[in-house]
Formats: C-alpha cells, sequence, structure tokens
C-alpha cells in the first residue's frame, strides 16, 4: 500500500505518517516545496529517512495531477491547509483557499485519473460552533463561527457532493480539538504547557491569554489518526466525528498544567482582550458513538491526560 500524505509537515500528518510506516505502508509526504522544508516533526518522530518527499502546489490543479499521476498512491490524506482558528481572522483569503481549493483539486486529480483511490479529507468540530451545552453528532447541523470554520464547512459538503455525484471513496473526519508536543506555541494548549515549564523552572515571565472560559473536547492527537486510517479501511466511505465526549474550560487546562508543578495559574497569568476572537464558540463537544460502532474508535486519553503527557513531553524537549 502506498499513501500521500498532504501536510506531512504537521502534527497529524507526522504521526498519522509513524502510523502507516508500522503498518507496512510506502509514504510519500508532500510540502510546497520539499527541497526547501525542514521536516521537523519528522525528524522529531525519527522516520525522515523513512518518508519519500514530494513538491506539490495544492492550489495548482497542474501540480496535483502530476504528482498524483507520478505516485500512484492508494490512500491520500489531505491534512493540509491554514490550521489556526486565530489567524484565519487575519488571513480569511488563505484561509478559504488553501483549505477549499486543495480538496477540490485533489478529488478532481482523482476523478481525471479514475483510479480508485481513497480520499481522506481533515475536518473540524469547529464546523459546529457552540453545541449549546450538547455533544455534536454527524447530522448535528453546522454553525461555523471562523473564517477557518467556514472553509472547513465549505470543504466538507465538496467531499460529500463528489462521494455521491462521481462515486468517488472520499470521507470526512470531523475532529474535534487533539494535542500533541508537535502543536507549534501558537496554539493555545502548547502555549500554556510551554510556559508552564519555564515558569517552573524559574523564567520569570508572564502568560498572556484570552478567553479562558471557552470550552473544548481535547484528545491526544496520536490515537486521532489512527481514526483516519480506520475511516479508509471500510467497504463504503463514511464521515466520522472523532472527540472524547467530555468538554473542558481553557482555564481548567491552565489549572492542571501549573498544578503539575504546584502552582496557581492565576499568579502568573494576564488575561488580555487584544488575544480575544472576534466570535468564538462558548462550548463545543463531540459524540464519536458512530466511530466505536463502525470502525472501533474510541478515545483512551482524557483531558488532564493530555496535559500530563504534553508536560512530560516538553521537560524532556529541556533536558
Amino acid at each position: 500500500m502506498r499513501a500521500l500524505l498532504c501536510g506531512i509537515s504537521g502534527q497529524d500528518g507526522a504521526y498519522l505518517a509513524r502510523l502507516l510506516l508500522e503498518k507496512g505502508y510506502e509514504v510519500v509526504g508532500s510540502s510546497r516545496d520539499a527541497q526547501m522544508s525542514s521536516f521537523g516533526n519528522l525528524v522529531r518522530l525519527g522516520i525522515r529517512d523513512q518518508v519519500r518527499v514530494e513538491s506539490m502546489a495544492l492550489n495548482d490543479f497542474r501540480s496535483v495531477l502530476q504528482v498524483v499521476s507520478r505516485i500512484q498512491p492508494d490512500e491520500i490524506y489531505n491534512l493540509a491547509g491554514q490550521s489556526s482558528v486565530a489567524l484565519s481572522f487575519e488571513q480569511p483569503v488563505e484561509t478559504l483557499e488553501s483549505i477549499l481549493s486543495a480538496t477540490i483539486n485533489l478529488m478532481e486529480a482523482i476523478r481525471f485519473l479514475d483510479r480508485p483511490i481513497r480520499l481522506y479529507n481533515a475536518g473540524s468540530g469547529e464546523c459546529f460552533g457552540d453545541t449549546l451545552r450538547e455533544s455534536a453528532y454527524e447530522d448535528t447541523p453546522f454553525r461555523p463561527r471562523s473564517p477557518y470554520a467556514v472553509a472547513k464547512a465549505a470543504a466538507f459538503w465538496q467531499v460529500a457532493n463528489y462521494r455521491e455525484a462521481y462515486g468517488l471513496f472520499a470521507c470526512t473526519g470531523i475532529l474535534f480539538n487533539h494535542e500533541s508536543p508537535l502543536r507549534p506555541e501558537r496554539f493555545v494548549t502548547r502555549k500554556i504547557i510551554a510556559s508552564a515549564c519555564r515558569i517552573a523552572g524559574g523564567s520569570g515571565e508572564r502568560l498572556r491569554l484570552g478567553n479562558t472560559t471557552i470550552q473544548r473536547d481535547w484528545g491526544w492527537a496520536p490515537e486521532y489518526v489512527d481514526a483516519m486510517w480506520r475511516m479508509l479501511q471500510q467497504e463504503r466511505a463514511e464521515d466520522f466525528v472523532i472527540a472524547t465526549g467530555k468538554s473542558h474550560a481553557l482555564a481548567e487546562f491552565a489549572d492542571l498544567a501549573f498544578q503539575y508543578f504546584g502552582l496557581n495559574w492565576q499568579n502568573h497569568t494576564d488575561i488580555d482582550p487584544l488575544i480575544f476572537r472576534p466570535t468564538d464558540i462558548p462550548y463545543g463537544c463531540g459524540n464519536a458513538g458512530k466511530a466505536l460502532n463502525m470502525i472501533g474508535w474510541k478515545a483512551e486519553t482524557d483531558m488532564p491526560g493530555v496535559v500530563k503527557k504534553m508536560i512530560e513531553a516538553q521537560l524532556e524537549g529541556f533536558k
């Protein structure tokens, strides 16, 4: 089996590459400029020399068609695109194009080549917006509240349309928040973990946070990429919500991180109104019951476990 991973340099791409290699796949990763990319996450996981990389511009159909035709993958995982909700408010056009155009170009390439390639598309629980204290499942209506979520929702419906209109094996994983040490510090979870570790080490810095009352469903990224692979092993393509089913406030995440070192997070944190998003989601939570019933997937690591694993990895990195 040969898999093409678009967005292999990101958190999910790196963990998925490792998983597929363990399953005996030949893994090819794409980047806009593979010769210049460092693929640091692949290096951190110790698998860089096991992965072949190709330059591919996902917003250019010719580039996508040439690479897919040359590689002839059995599976394509579309994990690329602008991935920050906060940044999407500053770069809405780039966010929409990088997510939606890439998805369409990949499906058009599969349709043009007329080969039985299976496509996984990375969706997002952000598409549901505020779930009003309820757990969202596959049929819950989308109410996106950010340019990022709008782009992911549009890509979701394009995938559904190509599946129904052209018979493509194409599905979307609607993943709620999933974290790991491979997250860059512009993501608030990694920012909290890194700051807590430095402050515990005597840095004297202050942690700046925005709205700490928001609640999210946080899981462990290495488990979530397993769900991606399982989705492409089914007889029929279907979309799945992937989540833990439990929601926690950002303040609780920060509290657990600082508690690890016996510190009070509020004594080291400033709430900065400038970090607040123009629109935000008060509560987000997912129901992964369909994933459990159909593909045998269930989250094993809860939010406190995610915090602990991220801190341990951060401390090991300091060593």
